[in-house]
């Protein structure tokens, strides 16, 4: 299905303060039909703040707030939503059909039990009781939870947290079915691979402000920095002291080098080392974008706060 541009839920110059706290203080969010949002931040960057505005959990001090074009705390507006939150206290005797079914129960149109349960990779645990799975099959079934009711929105907190990869590769296609289907998404992960394997858009959040706003793609091109792998004789120490290299360490059988200038460290390293093999050179990857993202905030804070 092509995306849709529509906007679903809109956060405008958005202030929450709690106490002498400044949690959000004027943020910007727009959340589109079709798209993965992927919200990122350090711990109190303000993250579950602005989600608790969209949910209608919690007021906003001053700006503007609309989920559906409407306050979010309207029920008619709630019924479009589906909600994973990282933590989630159910009903460890009900089994997960009876799970599924009851939440269900709340929408309008929902989904069925069974398309619910294969969507989620929870099919084979139905006459399961809640309290008798693991915490990765628990996640899972939070998940068929959230996408039962055929939300339009869906919020995933931290979704994947105790799960092996094959069950976190398994959720990964399911969320990328349901962005397909127009569905929006904002997802919430400490797992950047995560985030750089799904997100459409990144929003970095830092001191309830947006720092950075963009495709993978583009957070990835502000890092001027540059990775560069070889096999090598060269010793580490002394190619660390070179010019060209910001940052050196051994990564697996292979040098890693972290430069500016990526064309010059190659051509030093192809002059020195006549038997170089396995050179790659990569961009920063959205850790590394994340992190000189979030330092530099943190640098710039201490300066306002001295």
């Amino acid at each position: 299905m092509r995306k849709d541009d529509s906007v679903l839920a809109r956060l405008h110059q958005a202030r929450k303060h709690y106490g002498t706290l400044r949690a959000l203080d004027g943020l910007d969010l727009t959340l589109r039909a079709g798209e993965l949002l992927a919200l990122l931040g350090p711990n109190g960057a303000g993250k579950s703040t602005a989600i608790g505005l969209l949910l209608g959990l919690i007021r906003a001090d001053g700006g503007t707030v609309e989920l559906f074009g409407r306050d979010p705390q309207h029920v008619a507006a709630r019924r479009h939503v589906g909600v994973m939150l990282q933590d989630a206290a159910l009903p460890p005797t009900l089994r997960v059909g009876e799970l599924i079914r009851l939440t269900a129960s709340y929408y309008p149109a929902p989904r069925s039990v069974h398309e619910s349960a294969e969507l989620a990779g929870v099919a084979d645990l139905l006459e399961r009781p809640y309290g008798k799975l693991s915490g990765g099959q628990q996640r899972r079934v939070q998940f068929a939870l959230a996408l039962c009711g055929r939300p339009r929105l869906l919020f995933l907190d931290e979704p994947t947290v105790g799960m092996d990869i094959e069950a976190r590769q398994s959720l990964w296609r399911a969320i990328r079915h349901l962005v397909a289907e127009g569905n929006a998404v904002v997802l919430t992960t400490h797992y950047l691979e995560e985030a750089e394997a799904l997100a459409d858009r990144v929003c970095v959040m830092a001191r309830g402000r947006m720092l950075s706003e963009g495709s993978v793609d583009a957070l990835r091109a502000r890092i001027a920095r540059k990775r560069v792998w070889c096999t090598t004789a060269l010793p580490l120490a002394d190619v660390a002291a070179w010019p060209e290299v910001a940052d050196a360490c051994i990564d697996g059988a292979r040098l890693c080098l972290s430069t500016e200038w990526p064309e010059l460290l190659v051509r030093r390293l192809l002059a020195q080392d006549l038997t170089l093999s396995a050179l790659e050179v990569r961009a920063a990857g959205l850790a590394e974008a994340f992190t000189e993202l979030t330092r530099d905030a943190a640098v710039a804070a201490l300066s306002e706060a001295a």
